[in-house]
This record gives structure tokens, sequence and C-alpha cells, in this order.
């Protein structure tokens, strides 16, 4: 665990940096396969900023509402006293703010208690630097307006979403590489061969200390499913298949597109029964917000497939002459 990239002049959270270097690596390479092939270049920049925007807030709005902690951001506001607090741990009560600070447990230290608590704080929920996002919001409200977008600037949406599907699956290598820095994301107790310790203070160990599984004398968390890990693993091979599928050739545009949605839901159904941390559950704590949003797409995906078309069905857009090498972009 390494929440922060520390530059000297200023220290970057590593959850956050990680996800950005992942999805501008993604846009520029959709942006130069997209000029390859001939499509509109600027249309595909604007669309790949304005889907990275909204994934952002989409993420961050499914995060508040089924993450379980929606009336923490309400108490941050309205009073903070209702935020837990939070101890330094090893039977130690605090005496200083700057103790709390430097442990990343809150702003200022509670005299009568010893714990460490946060200022208000009304706009903790746009703050989008302390993390706090579930992939699936910023994919359910990115992928309809890109799709809005590209119609309207007559760009081949089918066509561009091909190329968008290994992009999407290498941003997502980034991102939760970044979860195993930050460390949260994490997953069950396990007595296997590749558990995971996190240390003192991070997501799985406060976990496990609320549960009662280790005391606060405790140096790491009990070792756990590395379910970033996991992801992180099969979204690089989700990747590679999709690229691979994409320069063969698609029998429809769109395929390699439900293709990459198909295959990232079913994996992502099996690894959510792998995690622990709070991440909203349903029907008496069957199934997570992601399982739930996974078995639609999976199915959509499916039906596509094998009806061979995708659908919604795209308007066809003209697409101007693939790049050469040393000739003007464009149609002559």
């Amino acid at each position: 665990m390494h929440p922060s990239f520390d530059l000297g002049i200023t220290v970057l959270p590593a959850y956050f940096t990680l996800l950005m270097v992942g999805f501008t690596l993604a846009i520029l390479w959709a942006h130069a396969e997209g000029m390859r092939v001939g499509l509109d270049g600027n249309a595909i920049l604007d669309c790949g900023l304005l889907m990275l925007a909204c994934g952002l807030v989409g993420a961050r709005a499914l995060h508040i509402v089924a993450d379980g902690q929606f009336w923490d951001y309400v108490h941050l506001c309205t009073d903070p006293l209702a935020v837990p607090a939070l101890a330094l741990g090893h039977g130690m009560k605090c005496a200083a703010d700057a103790q709390c600070l430097d442990a990343g447990l809150g702003d200022w230290c509670e005299a009568a208690s010893g714990l460490c608590r946060q200022h208000r704080d009304c706009l903790r929920v746009v703050k989008i630097w302390y993390g706090g996002y579930a992939y699936y919001g910023g994919f359910l409200l990115a992928v309809p307006t890109g799709l809005w977008f590209l119609r309207r600037r007559r760009v081949p949406v089918w066509r561009f979403a091909d190329i968008a599907a290994w992009a999407i699956a290498l941003g997502l290598v980034f991102g939760r590489t970044g979860c195993v820095l930050a460390g949260c994301c994490f997953g069950r107790v396990t007595d296997g061969p590749f558990g995971l310790a996190f240390p003192r203070h991070s997501p799985a160990w406060d976990h496990h200390l609320a549960e009662h599984r280790l005391s606060d004398l405790a140096r790491a968390s009990l070792p756990v499913h590395a379910t970033q890990l996991y992801e992180a693993m099969a979204c690089a091979v989700i990747f590679l298949v999709c690229r691979a599928r994409y320069k063969k050739g698609a029998r429809f545009d769109g395929e390699v597109f439900f293709w990459f949605m198909l295959s990232y839901a079913v994996f992502r159904f099996g690894v959510e029964f792998l995690r622990a941390d709070d991440r909203g559950l349903w029907l008496g704590g069957l199934l997570s917000t992601s399982q739930l949003i996974s078995l639609p797409l999976a199915a959509w995906a499916g039906w596509v497939l094998w009806r061979g078309c995708a659908w919604p069905a795209a308007r066809e857009a003209p697409v101007t002459a693939p790049v050469v090498k040393g000739e003007p972009h464009g149609i002559p």
C-alpha cells in the first residue's frame, strides 16, 4: 500500500493519479487509432474528455449512493461529530492535530477522547481527489453520453465503440493498480498463497478491527484476497483479447465493444463474491450493486453478440480517408 506519491513540491494521491494516467493514455491511443482508420480526430478527443468527466461524476455518484457512506458525507456537512472518530492505535491518544494529519485519520484531535476527527466539509462530495468511485456508475453515465455526442458529431458510433472497448480496458488496468496502492476494494480474508496484508489504518485493517478480528496493536491486516490485482490482471487480458479481435476484424461494428462489456460483466460478477469492502449489498446481502448492474449488461451484450448486429442501430455517417504518412488527412 502506497496511497500517495511525494514529488517534493506536492503530494499526489496514487489512485487518482494512476486513474488519470491510464485514461489519458487510453484517450490518446483511441485518438491515434481513430485517425488511422479515418474517423474525426477532434470529435474523438472531445468525446474522450467528455466521457472521462462523465465517468468521474457517475462513478462518484454511485459510490455515494450505493457504497454505504452516504450518511458520512451528509454528516460531514451537517454534523461532523456524527462521523465516527478514529484512533491512532497502540492504545495511544492523540495530543495534537499534527498526529491526526500525519496518520491520515482526520484534521484535528478531539482532546476529550484523544480521537481524530474531521472539520466540517460540505464540499467533500465533490473533492474527487479524495477517492471514492464505483466503476459502473461512470460506465452507465459515460457510455450513453458518448453515444449521444458521437451521433451529434456524425461519427460512426459502433465503429468508434470498438476502439473504445480495448482503450477502456487499458485504463482499468491502471485504475485497479491504483486501488492496490490506496488499499481500497480489498477482498475477504484468505489462507491461500496469494493473500495480501495491508498496513495499519488501511481500509482492510480498519475493517478487521471493527469486526474484532485483530487488536489495535496489529501492524497489518489479516491476509485478504488481492481482488484489486485480480481485476487488474483480468482487465489486462480483456484488453489483449479485445485488441487482437479488433485488429483481426470484427463481424459487425460494435462486436468488440460488446465482447468487452460481456467479459468484464462476467468477471466482475464473480470477483464481487471475494470482496469485503463496503460496496452496497442487496437482496439480503446476496448480491452487490455491481453484480446487479452486471446482470443486465451481460444479458444485453450476450443478446447482441448472438444476434450479430449492434443495438441500438447507429446511423451511418461519412468516414474520411485513413491517414497516410506524408499526405494530409481528409478526402482530397
